[in-house]
């Protein structure tokens, strides 16, 4: 089965395909987004030195028609019931530069989502309404928005590992911008409402300097989307394109994490996320590269457990006094179909690696979980988890499981095993 999608930026495109469903990513009934008006306001969007690159832009949109499609379409209506072909014809005001790239995004789509992407670009130079009075706006506000300019941006996504990440920026004495998305679902909102408002006051930081956007397909229902991570990536690229300079973009996540290593065959291939793992961090910054958008991903925790990331942490006081506001569940909403609070499940393998940083930290964790491996379903990802660890791996070939690794192959067999025996060590507690 093939999906073909033709997108538009606005009703004044005419430009169609036979047999495609036709989207305008900027009509509110398919797409709403607020990257153009954040929480704070629009004038947040004036600060960067400079305009945002068209190159940018063109990477934020496209990471909104992927999200569309990878929403829209269900992967149990699939051959196989899962691996989906996407054709996408994408508008782009550089044309010539996305012909060029088209092998290394379809390469991290692909790899990301576990699906076929094909890619169609053509050109379209007209500007959103968005963009126009984005660029009125710029001028008219030139002396009364005061500009943030900084070589360093954070990825801050109201989890443990991001939070560490600020923590550590701000104590090296960076002057970072943080950029946060959500989606839907009251859970993922507060716990960054409070992260967001916890380091404002404990640095004294600038509430502008904490960028906030919300992102939703208004329709569909396959919930095993993987591309929200390239959404996220694209609004902070964006921002970071308006300094005019080189920028270093930071995303916090511990290697084990990363590596997306399946414990059980559950949890294998792209059933997983594989948002920071090298072989699609190396695609997207190969891209970034070619787009000629100065901007270098750094994942400082890339051969770090949850637990030794924790533990290294800069501010320990602080930390240990605010992890429990901090969210790492895969579904946190999953509890208000039943009348529980938003927040962590207790019982998914995030959670799971979670309890047991924690526990290597030395801490006795507050975190507030709806179970603890109680119900049927917690029981069964016990077992699971217990057959994984019980289960001999070689770890330089574990660690190509999820993806190709092709540097420091011992640092990651290590992390690896290190990641293992910290969450032996807790769950040998339960």
């Amino acid at each position: 089965m093939n999906n073909k999608f033709v997108f538009r930026l606005s009703d004044f495109d005419t430009f169609n395909i036979d047999g495609a469903a036709s989207v305008n990513i900027n009509d509110p009934s398919a797409f709403r987004y607020t990257f153009w008006n954040p929480i704070g306001g629009k004038k947040r969007m004036y600060v960067t030195p400079k305009r945002f690159q068209d190159s940018a832009l063109d990477l934020f949109y496209l990471s909104l028609m992927v999200y569309y499609v990878d929403w829209k379409v269900l992967r149990a209506d699939q051959d196989d019931a899962w691996t989906r072909n996407m054709e996408l014809y994408i508008p782009v005001k550089s044309l010539a530069v996305w012909e060029r790239c088209e092998p290394t995004i379809k390469a991290a789509l692909d790899f990301l989502t576990g699906d076929h992407w094909t890619l169609h670009f053509r050109e379209y130079i007209p500007q959103t309404d968005d963009e126009v009075a984005y660029r009125k706006g710029r001028y008219h506000f030139r002396r009364s928005v005061r500009k943030i300019d900084t070589d360093t941006l954070c990825m801050l996504s109201g989890g443990l590992d991001s939070f560490i990440g600020a923590i550590d920026l701000l104590k090296d004495g960076k002057d970072p911008l943080f950029v946060s998305h959500y989606g839907g679902g009251k859970g993922v909102k507060q716990y960054q409402d409070d992260v967001v408002t916890s380091l404002a006051t404990h640095f004294n930081l600038d509430p502008k300097r904490f960028f906030r956007f919300y992102a939703a397909v208004q329709s569909g229902s396959e919930n095993s989307t993987r591309s929200r991570s390239l959404m996220f990536f694209a609004h902070a690229i964006a921002i970071a394109s308006g300094m005019g300079h080189p920028v270093e973009l930071f995303v916090p996540e511990n290697g084990v994490i990363s590596l997306n290593i399946p414990l059980t065959p559950m949890r294998s291939g792209s059933l997983s996320t594989r948002t920071t793992h090298p072989y699609f961090m190396g695609l997207l910054q190969a891209l970034l590269n070619d787009l000629g958008i100065d901007v270098t991903l750094v994942n400082p925790y890339q051969f770090l457990t949850k637990g030794e990331m924790m533990q290294c942490c800069k501010d320990r006081a602080y930390q240990d006094s605010m992890y429990q506001k901090t969210l790492s569940c895969s579904h946190p909403d999953q509890g208000r179909w039943s009348g529980e609070d938003a927040g962590h499940c207790g019982e998914c393998l995030p959670c799971t690696i979670r309890k047991a940083a924690i526990m290597k930290a030395g801490l006795t964790d507050t975190s507030n979980y709806r179970h603890h491996y109680e119900t049927p379903a917690g029981k069964e990802a016990l077992r699971s988890y217990r057959l994984g660890l019980a289960t001999p791996k070689y770890p330089y070939a574990a660690i190509q499981m999820s993806g190709p690794v092709n540097y420091r192959l011992d640092d990651f067999a290590a992390l690896y095993e290190r990641g293992l025996k910290e969450l032996k060590d807790y769950l040998d507690t339960v």
